[in-house]
């Protein structure tokens, strides 16, 4: 899956640098910050995800925040010089720490889940160089990993969390803005799911849905 991701990301970036080259040809002179509020305009960013858990359901469910990788492309389209649309496509790492009691034992665990995430964001843009998005977000979980640090938990906690009815299709929301700074552009959002994580709720395991907040740079051809 996760080859497959690399191989789409490597197209799209391909495609959005020929759009970007094509429009400059096209103009006969590159694109300044200015004009760039009225042009098609691809990127790619990389940060970080700083997330948690909210909506907590589980016996003593207790998580803290999880530092992970956040990384993609974007794509600008302008409506007009005020108003845009901006879709991206990301890989993102979210997750928490987190202790709780399962069949009457506590437990400790480090839980790591990688989402492909496609924020679909209106593009406010006021100043050449502040652009204020907002919009909902589909994620599809590629893939979840837990680490047990707690020489006590039993093979039968491992065994649940590993069976686990984990939900692989998650709507969320996001806000955040954009600092526009000639090509470079640093990135900070806000993003939560509108749905919990377990399928048909049957597991034992904590309920939960994720937040997080994000921070990358990018860079904007035109």
């Amino acid at each position: 899956m996760m080859k497959k991701v690399k191989f789409i990301l490597s197209i799209v970036l391909g495609l959005s640098y020929t759009i970007s080259i094509a429009q400059q040809t096209a103009a006969g002179e590159p694109t300044n910050s200015r004009d760039a509020k009225r042009r098609v305009v691809p990127g790619f960013k990389i940060g970080f995800n700083r997330s948690n858990v909210v909506d907590e359901q589980g016996q003593d469910f207790v998580a803290n925040p999880k530092t992970g990788f956040a990384g993609g492309f974007f794509i600008a389209l302008p409506v007009n010089s005020f108003i845009g649309f901006q879709p991206e496509v990301l890989v993102s790492q979210k997750g928490f720490s987190s202790s709780g009691t399962l069949f009457g034992e506590q437990y400790y665990l480090e839980r790591t889940s990688t989402f492909l995430d496609v924020p679909l964001q209106l593009q406010l843009k006021p100043f050449r160089f502040l652009s204020i998005v907002g919009g909902v977000q589909y994620s599809y979980l590629l893939s979840q990993s837990d680490a047990f640090s707690n020489g006590t938990t039993t093979i039968a906690q491992q065994q649940e969390f590993r069976n686990d009815n984990i939900r692989k299709n998650i709507f969320g929301g996001t806000l955040g803005f954009d600092l526009n700074i000639r090509h470079v552009v640093l990135s900070g959002r806000y993003g939560w799911d509108l749905r919990a994580n377990r399928g048909d709720g049957s597991s034992y395991t904590p309920r939960y849905k994720n937040v997080w907040l994000q921070a990358t740079i990018g860079y904007r051809f035109y």
